[in-house]
Parts: structure tokens; C-alpha cells; sequence
């Protein structure tokens, strides 16, 4: 899906006054996932050009992923966006890509050991001054569960301050409805 279907999520953070930016990207098998985390990479540093003041990321599912990713020690930032970013919302992220390269979906993600390596947050080096919230419904399917407990547990180890929320019984999708509630703490976890 492209972000116009999920324009409704950033009124949490509007309310209180943030300004949102939705990044678009390529999506696979248009794109390789090393090309998608460069685009997103991309369209962050320039949005910590035209706004300045506090970064704060959030995405869900692939999404999540992609915003873990941008703090690893590799992180393609912009050192400008690096010096403004605060936090990370990574909600039901996938951050050990190893496991998708058996599945139906590799037929477009085309994942290799080599790119998965690459790609997977749980298995680099965070960047030190990493702040991520991994949240997940509790309601998941286990593998996402799972993704966001090794994370979690992997970057605490690695001295990076990281906390994992299990929300109630939430599943993928409704687990995201409380962005658009600006007393949500979800919303107040994101932006304060």
C-alpha cells in the first residue's frame, strides 16, 4: 500500500504538535531491501533539513524494520538527522530478516544470507546513542512477538536503551489504532 492509506495514524502526533512526514519508498521486487533503507535513509535526512527541531521515527511491520535500521551503527542518516533524532517507535518490526528467506514472500524480497545479514537491526551494531521502542500486540502472530522480544534483548545487552511494550491483546493492524489518540500511550510513548 502506499501512505495515503495511513495519513490518519499521524493525528496523534499532529494534535500535539508535531509535524509528520510519511515516506514513501519502492516496494519490493521493484526495489532490493539495501535500496529501500537507503531511500528511507534519504527522505529522513532531508526532512531534518527543511524542519528543524527534535526526530522522532516510527514505523510498523516493514516499516518498523526500516526505522531500527536507521539507528544501527551504519545508519545512512545525515549526520544532521542523526543529531536531531531522539527516537525510534518500531511497532511490530521484523529485525532478523533470516527467517523470511523461506518464505512465500522471498519470491519478491529476493532476500539472500548475504543481504539478510546486511539488513537485520537484531544482528549490527546499534548506533550509541540508540533510543528504541520495540511494541507489539499481544495478539500477534508469535514470529512478530518473537522479532521484537530478540531485539529488545539484543540491543539492551549491547547498552542501548531499548524497552519492549507487549500491548494487550492487539493484533497487526488494530494495534496501530492508537495513533490517531493523542492521550494513547502508544501516541505518548512516540512524542511525549
Amino acid at each position: 500500500m502506499d501512505k495515503s492509506y495511513w495519513t490518519d495514524l499521524a493525528e496523534g502526533a499532529r494534535s500535539k504538535g508535531w509535524a509528520v512526514a510519511l515516506v514513501q519508498y519502492t516496494l519490493a521486487p521493484k526495489a532490493r531491501l539495501h535500496q529501500i533503507t537507503r531511500q528511507v535513509a534519504a527522505a529522513v535526512s532531508k526532512a531534518a533539513i527543511l524542519i528543524s527541531g527534535p526526530i522522532r521515527l516510527s514505523g510498523h511491520s516493514a516499516g518498523g524494520h526500516l526505522v531500527t535500521r536507521m539507528v544501527c551503527a551504519d545508519s545512512q542518516l545525515s549526520p544532521d538527522a542523526l543529531d536531531w533524532l531522539q527516537h525510534v517507535l518500531s511497532i511490530s518490526g521484523l529485525y532478523d530478516l533470516r527467517p523470511l528467506m523461506w518464505t512465500a514472500m522471498n519470491d519478491d524480497l529476493r532476500i539472500d544470507e548475504a543481504e539478510a545479514l546486511r539488513e537485520s537491526p537484531a544482528l549490527l551494531r546499534p548506533w550509541a546513542e540508540a533510543n528504541v521502542t520495540a511494541w507489539v500486540g499481544g495478539g500477534e502472530r508469535p514470529e512478530f512477538l518473537r522479532q521484537s522480544r530478540l531485539l529488545a534483548l539484543i540491543w539492551e545487552g549491547l547498552d542501548v536503551k531499548t524497552a519492549l511494550v507487549i500491548d494487550g491483546e492487539h493484533n497487526h493492524f488494530s494495534v496501530l489504532d492508537a495513533l490517531k489518540d493523542p492521550d494513547s500511550d502508544l501516541t505518548r510513548t512516540f512524542v511525549g
